[in-house]
């Protein structure tokens, strides 16, 4: 089924169903009523909500225990908000249908979702079929035979909830079902009403002709008062043309409008409502002979490693929530994949040189010494997490990379870097007290180096959102606490990964080369990346705070040197070094007082709405409203991806050419600082971090490009 994702704004209040203005009135009652009545309690087969203003939404189970083959019936429970509504699985001319995905003890087999039969949602000339009030969308995951004790089951679902603007949702539930025989739970009555809302199968024999009439034939067809037809599948049908309903003998013809998909020679499926002489009112499934269309699934089943069993001292104890792991994964792949961003080079430049000094060394010291390190990355992705979380708890919006979004920050950084890189060039030497500098630790090969190190590592690395991350730190920030903490432990084991090997595998160190000249002269050399560093984070800092700010880095940085220079006279000096010591203090001090005064940026001038093509809102809603096609693109100066993607990509004959011809208007949304709009963007498409290029086709939603683009992945999805 091709997807159609609803505009910004087109929604109004719903309206009646003609000619089912009092359709099925008992049933509808009787749904209601099984959906409010046990609706509130929170026990072992219904998962916490995920609460929004227009929604809540809770996963639920119809038995309370899991036992070995087991079919459970789940169900996504959602209640609405007075006007907002979601989509059925053709949503008509605009929308999306709910995606759910599933993670199950490995080995399950999942069934497709039961969907109850729509409403028809009229405003001018858009039709669409909607569900509304409260749906529960049911499902079915059989467990494995061999399956033993308690069962964690998981599910991430993300869905489009509408009114007169339609907001993309999403949220992770989470059932912990212990073992034990089969029986109901409290919330059994709201499947056998939700059974009751889905269409059962016609057995009338239905065709449909090469003008679209629906003919159908059987017992009681002849005395049909009213039909309404929803097509399974866009396209077959025109959604919003008027339907015209004939009977002769036991013979009911429907006139249908042929779409832009259709063809008498495939299925045509979909629910027919109808009601008969007696009054009373069905929804049927019917299908027309051939070829039937595949749609793409509205469920699916992931994350399919076995789970652990339950303990048989503990058999309620449900074992670890599988819904974690996906999450962790793409954490540890993202934390693995930092080390090839550009930013963090220069750091890992440093380690490489300090384990190169430990060729030869006893394999105990190699091991203590990347053990060190990991725990200098874990430790600062977990101070990171915290930082975050009490950022969180205190209502500020932050996300991966934020604190680039400080001049001071910046300055500072670049400061730090440049004097990292003076002590590479032999200007001056740090005993190993001054272990917060990071790198002459890590020089020496101290355990405290080695962990200031992995410290350093993650703060330069921040600004790099890697492939895969993105996900799971937009997961990690609308998680529980213990959530978030272990996404980002998992970012920090995966960072960490090639110098833990060397805990594991000391071997590796004897094949390193051996200390001698050679490693000063590589000394000296690996203190031209750390410039080159440091020249990039001032070129950020020019975005920021324009000249002011270059200026007062500058000063930091002259000042910073003539620190280093004299401090380097001190070591030398055989007396009076106390003397230049104070003076290199004197000129370390105005240098921070320098960094403190860098200019922050205007709040009422944010750069994304300084330039031709900038973002904002506003003006993507106007673009869209008018039926233009839009790609926007979510960048900051301070993300190497970012640069690397605009250059190699965005920026190409080939991509600029096509945008011209097809007349797509290129928007871009700079976060170096701070801007609440670009927030807000970046959080309504599940992200909390740059890069993010979504492309608008005209009519529908937008499509989220990957984090990583060639100029063929560009090409081929504005041309989708």
């Amino acid at each position: 089924m091709v997807d159609r994702i609803t505009r910004a704004r087109y929604l109004g209040p719903a309206n009646d169903i003609q000619p089912f203005r009092t359709m099925s009135f008992i049933r509808h009652l009787c749904y209601v009523l099984a959906l409010t009545s046990a609706a509130p309690a929170l026990h072992a087969a219904r998962s916490e909500a995920q609460v929004s203003p227009r929604a809540s939404v809770a996963l639920l189970s119809a038995t309370d225990v899991a036992a070995p083959g087991q079919t459970l019936d789940l169900g996504l429970h959602f209640r609405f908000q007075p006007g907002w509504h979601i989509y059925w699985m053709n949503p008509g001319d605009a929308g999306q249908p709910p995606r759910i995905e599933v993670f199950a003890p490995a080995g399950s087999t999942l069934g497709d979702v039961s969907w109850p039969a729509p409403e028809r949602h009229v405003d001018g000339p858009i039709t669409t079929f909607v569900h509304q009030g409260e749906v529960l969308l049911p499902f079915t995951v059989t467990l494995p035979p061999a399956h033993d004790g308690a069962a964690a089951l998981s599910v991430k679902a993300n869905w489009l909830v509408c009114k007169d603007i339609c907001i993309p949702e999403e949220g992770v539930f989470r059932l912990a079902l212990p073992a034990g025989s089969p029986q109901d739970s409290a919330e059994a009555p709201l499947f056998e009403a939700a059974r009751a809302a889905v269409p059962t199968r016609s057995e009338w024999r239905a065709t449909v002709d090469a003008q679209g009439v629906l003919t159908l034939e059987g017992a009681g067809t002849g005395t049909l008062q009213a039909a309404d037809f929803f097509p399974a599948d866009w396209g077959r049908v025109e959604h919003g043309a008027a339907q015209t309903l004939s009977t002769t003998g036991n013979t009911a013809r429907i006139a249908l409008t042929p779409g832009p998909d259709f063809d008498p020679e495939k299925a045509l499926e979909g629910v027919l409502r109808v009601r008969g002489a007696d009054g009373i009112e069905r929804a049927l499934w019917v299908t027309t002979p051939g070829a039937s269309t595949v749609r793409t699934p509205a469920l699916s089943l992931a994350a399919a490693d076995a789970l652990p069993p339950a303990a048989p001292a503990s058999p309620v104890a449900a074992p670890a929530d599988e819904g974690l792991l996906w999450p962790l994964l793409f954490a540890f792949a993202g934390g693995l994949l930092l080390n090839l961003m550009p930013c963090v080079f220069p750091v890992l430049a440093i380690k490489a040189l300090s384990f190169a000094k430990m060729g030869g060394v006893h394999a105990a010291a190699v091991r203590l010494q990347s053990l060190a390190y990991c725990a200098g990355v874990v430790a600062s992705f977990l101070l990171l997490a915290a930082l975050l979380l009490a950022l969180r708890a205190a209502g500020t919006q932050a996300g991966w990379g934020f604190q680039f979004q400080s001049p001071v920050f910046v300055a500072a950084m670049a400061t730090l870097l440049f004097g990292i890189g003076l002590n590479l060039s032999g200007v001056f030497e740090i005993g190993a007290r001054l272990a917060s500098a990071g790198e002459s630790l890590a020089s020496r090969g101290g355990l405290a180096g080695s962990f200031f190190t992995g410290v350093l590592a993650v703060v330069v690395a921040t600004p790099c959102t890697a492939p895969f991350m993105g996900g799971a730190i937009a997961v990690a920030l609308g998680a529980p606490a213990p959530f978030t903490v272990g996404i980002f432990v998992a970012l920090g084991l995966g960072m960490a990964l090639p110098y833990l090997l060397f805990a594991f595998f000391p071997a590796v160190a004897a094949h390193m080369p051996r200390p001698g000249a050679w490693m000063d002269r590589l000394k000296q050399a690996l203190a031209f990346p750390m410039y080159g560093a440091a020249a990039w984070l001032v070129w950020v800092l020019s975005q920021q705070s324009g000249a002011d700010g270059v200026l007062h880095v500058l000063a930091a940085l002259l000042l910073v040197a003539l620190a280093a220079w004299l401090f380097g006279v001190a070591q030398r000096a055989s007396a009076g070094n106390w003397s230049w010591r104070g003076a290199a203090a004197l000129a370390l001090l105005a240098a921070l007082l320098a960094l403190g005064r860098t200019p922050e940026p205007a709040a009422t001038t944010p750069v994304a709405q300084t330039a031709e093509g900038a973002y904002s809102a506003q003006r993507l809603a106007d673009l869209r409203a008018a039926g233009t096609p839009v790609f926007v693109n979510m960048t900051a100066a301070w993300c190497v991806t970012c640069l690397m993607n605009e250059k190699v990509a965005l920026s190409t004959d080939a991509v600029q050419g096509a945008f011209a011809a097809r007349g797509i208007v290129y928007l871009k949304g700079d976060w170096t600082r701070a801007d609440p709009d670009i927030t807000r963007f970046l959080q309504s498409h599940g992200r909390d971090g740059v890069p993010l290029y979504v492309y608008y086709a005209p009519g529908r939603e937008g499509v989220v490009l990957p984090q990583i683009l060639t100029p063929q992945i560009v090409l081929d999805h504005i041309a989708s």
